[in-house]
């Protein structure tokens, strides 16, 4: 997840200041209220094929399959009820963008390949903020209707459950369309750059970018088209397949994502880059993208991804995925993002401190550990995907001339209860409190007291069986405890729980004399 910069510097802003006290928000109140009123009825109809031909004499009565019926409009996460979709899985994404001038609105359609969990007689798919113009299903014109930020497709015949199925939609990407948060993210979706554009979708902006099934734990491959003007370059997650020049001299470039990659760590950027190639551990293929007149300013601190790579992996096991690089933001983007396999990095994290720098390029490695590859499974197990990334950025600068690990955690003990209070419980975020400092240092504070609570050799064995059990796969709280207490020999649900979801924070093992400050209202 994001990681903006260090307390000691003065840009950094509310992700490592202490927060301002805020109203206390009940702890179990997590359910969302529905947003109520449809937004448009930009209605995309086409004629519907003719009624079939009278069908062959019926031969033997065969048990009627489920009525079809609509799809859920979300999988139910109580902090975003709406985020994610029921009915179906994605098997594939297929993106295209014909980009043509920065902050200009430019040709762009999807391809969703998936497959019915259930007889479907519509479904949804997240998507807002861009102009459409046609929906089809398996190549037959269907009807489209925007309710919020959910496009309800409704397909000429109902689809079978088990049936594969394709939805093509065509539509007008607009490259200046933002969100905003109240926390470490700011402004997400599209981010403008001098001369182009890239992305950060996280939590839920991927909506704003392509039609997808947009929750942290639903993943699919995805190839991606981009076409841009000469001397413009491409950049996605994961391999170039390769380029091709067209005659007007605009060039296609193809990138596929090779592995299954979730929408809030989509990453497409377009502008005057350089590809730098190097080499991580095992000649792991290293490629960041730079911009062109940043190239010799952020090399000192890029050439050290294979050193960070190695640090991690002696402590999480091998890198989860099958290259890894570093997207120099050319942009006034106040935080980094974990983007799967190509991280972005501000400029401005590159050109200044080295244990600054290598705090928030360590944080965004870790993360393809925990968040990437071990996905969470809903959003108020954000914790397990920022807390790790802290910890091991927290203690990546202890071994490297950086703050120390113990008085950084003694600093976050004390202001414990305070974020408790503000925030949420560290595993009991509510939606707007979910990139606060409590998901950060906050989080990082309950590994630490999981470490002194079990040791330092049995912690590391809880951690690397943690990335390797759920390699791949979205796992949560529950499931953290679970594999914790089987490697540690102990049940530690009586421990992890009232650090997790306790309205005060317990003492801290090893530390008897550590306090906590008042709570100020």
């Amino acid at each position: 997840m994001p990681v903006g910069r260090p307390p000691n510097s003065p840009r950094q802003e509310s992700r490592h200041r202490r927060p301002r006290p805020a109203l206390r928000t009940p702890r179990a109140a997590l359910t969302l209220a529905l947003a109520g009123a449809v937004t448009g009825a930009a209605v995309v109809t086409a004629l519907l094929p003719r009624a079939a031909r009278d069908s062959p004499a019926p031969g033997p009565a065969a048990s009627p399959g489920p009525a079809p019926a609509p799809g859920a409009p979300g999988i139910g996460d109580p902090l975003m009820p709406l985020a994610g979709n029921g009915g179906y899985t994605v098997r594939r994404y297929t993106l295209d963008f014909d980009w043509r001038a920065p902050r200009t609105p430019f040709a762009a359609g999807a391809t969703v390949s998936a497959t019915a969990t259930q007889s479907l007689s519509r479904f949804d798919l997240d998507f807002a903020g861009n102009a459409l113009h046609q929906v089809t299903v398996d190549g037959a014109p269907a009807t489209a209707v925007r309710n919020g930020d959910e496009l309800v497709v409704t397909p000429a015949r109902p689809i079978p459950q088990g049936s594969a199925f394709t939805v093509r939609v065509t539509y007008t990407a607009d490259p200046t369309r933002s969100r905003h948060r109240d926390d470490a993210i700011r402004d997400y979706g599209w981010v403008p750059t001098a001369d182009g554009t890239l992305v950060c979708a996280q939590p839920d902006g991927a909506k704003l970018i392509f039609p997808a099934n947009d929750h942290p734990s639903l993943r699919a491959p995805i190839t991606f088209h981009i076409t841009t003007p000469p001397g413009i370059s491409a950049a996605a997650n994961g391999r170039l397949v390769g380029t091709v020049r067209r005659p007007d001299g605009r060039v296609r470039w193809t990138y596929d994502s090779e592995q299954p990659i979730a929408a809030q760590l989509v990453q497409m950027a377009i502008g005057k880059f350089t590809f730098v190639d190097g080499t991580g551990p095992r000649g792991l293929p290293v490629r960041d993208v730079v911009p062109d007149d940043l190239v010799g300013d952020t090399a000192d601190f890029r050439s050290l991804t294979p050193e960070h790579l190695a640090w991690l992996e002696r402590r999480l096991g091998p890198y989860p995925f099958r290259r890894y690089g570093v997207l120099v933001g050319d942009t006034d983007l106040p935080v980094a993002l974990e983007t799967q396999s190509l991280s972005v990095v501000p400029k401005d994290d590159l050109l200044g401190d080295r244990v600054d720098a290598e705090r928030n390029l360590v944080h965004e490695l870790t993360h393809h550990w925990t968040g990437d590859s071990v996905a969470i499974r809903r959003w108020s197990d954000l914790w397990l995907s920022e807390g790790h990334a802290r910890f091991y950025e927290r203690l990546y600068s202890d071994e490297h001339g950086g703050a120390g690990l113990e008085a950084a955690m003694r600093a976050a003990y004390e202001q414990h209860d305070q974020w408790r209070h503000d925030e949420g419980a560290p595993a009991e975020p509510t939606e707007p409190t979910l990139f606060k400092v409590m998901r950060y240092d906050g989080s990082a504070l309950v590994l630490y007291a999981l470490r002194e609570k079990v040791g330092a050799e049995t912690f590391e064995r809880i951690e690397h069986s943690w990335v390797t059990a759920y390699q791949g796969r979205a796992a949560g709280t529950r499931d953290f405890i679970a594999l914790a207490s089987r490697v540690a020999g102990e049940d530690l649900s009586p421990f992890l729980t009232p650090w997790l979801y306790g309205p005060h924070t317990p003492p801290m093992p090893g530390h008897p004399d550590w306090r906590v400050d008042p709570v100020e209202d």
